[in-house]
């Protein structure tokens, strides 16, 4: 089951037959999704999922609304009579109840493992524009996709998924939504620390490579000897920890100094070996 089917399930599993105007706003949610045409007084609602498909019929029959069903392999095809209701948004719940039902007739929601995106698919360019209007207020901002007779509103950012997963009553799936954002965000700050710390290590490998051989050319070509006394000291160092930082090289020293003072001393010998670079290639 993916995570859209979970929601779906969900959402389609609510009890709430009781209460006929929120089933009334639900309906009116499945009419205005991308599932949904119309035919002069008739409504044809196709769809692969199963549990969505049984929940319209159920709000089509505690609201006694005719239909007749045509199953074509996977797909479930309901047809039905148009119902004269009259949109009712100033009621929460009532807004609550179109919008899940958008979403149960026409919404997805992606693997949040991969990325976050929620999207509601719609057949009316109005009908998608009303719903991102419904939904401002309640501080759930929806941004619009158009493309050619395609429209859709999508959210993409964790929180605002979170936020109207709570709102359609998918309590179960914002939870689990939640957790994976957790687990998600914390693997990220891991890598991203993983990739800093392995940054860092090469950087100071590259450095010690480098360090290394100035001195070892030095040494090759009898000028070590030659070195001040404080350079020679840090050269020894260096030779016998290859894999110490600057500071701890730093604080190796008979002396110990700062970190700024040991790379003035690498410094100092890299020149005196490009120097002699420069001479021998003469």
């Amino acid at each position: 089951m993916t995570f859209s089917e979970q929601v779906k399930k969900e959402l389609s599993e609510r009890n709430n037959y009781t209460k006929k105007d929120e089933l009334k706003a639900e309906l009116l949610g499945y009419l205005k999704s991308s599932n949904s045409i119309f035919q002069e007084n008739q409504a044809k609602f196709s769809t692969e999922n199963e549990d969505n498909a049984k929940r319209l019929r159920k709000l089509l029959e505690n609201l006694s609304i005719s239909y007749h069903i045509e199953d074509n392999q996977k797909v479930h095809m309901t047809y039905f009579d148009l119902p004269s209701y009259q949109e009712e948004t100033q009621n929460e719940n009532l807004c609550k109840a179109l919008v899940r039902g958008v979403f149960l007739g026409g919404g997805s929601l992606n693997n949040p493992y991969k990325e976050y995106h929620l999207e509601l698919g719609f057949n009316a360019l109005e009908n998608m524009r009303q719903v991102i209007a419904f939904l401002q207020p309640y501080g759930i901002q929806m941004k619009q996709l158009v493309q050619g007779k395609k429209q859709s509103a999508y959210l993409k950012e964790g929180d605002a998924i979170s936020k109207l997963l709570a709102f359609m009553g998918a309590d179960k799936s914002m939870l689990d939504f939640e957790e994976i954002r957790v687990i998600k965000d914390t693997k990220n700050s891991v890598n991203r620390l993983v990739n800093c710390e392995t940054a860092n290590l090469n950087k100071v490998v590259n450095v010690s490579v480098a360090q290394i051989n100035n001195i070892q050319y030095l040494i090759e070509n009898n000028q070590f000897d030659c070195l001040p006394e404080d350079l020679k000291e840090i050269a020894i160092i260096r030779l016998q920890n290859e894999h110490s930082t600057l500071t701890e090289i730093g604080q190796m020293l008979k002396k110990p100094i700062g970190k700024s003072g040991v790379n003035y001393r690498f410094k100092k010998i890299a020149e005196i070996a490009e120097k002699l670079r420069e001479e021998t290639n003469q």
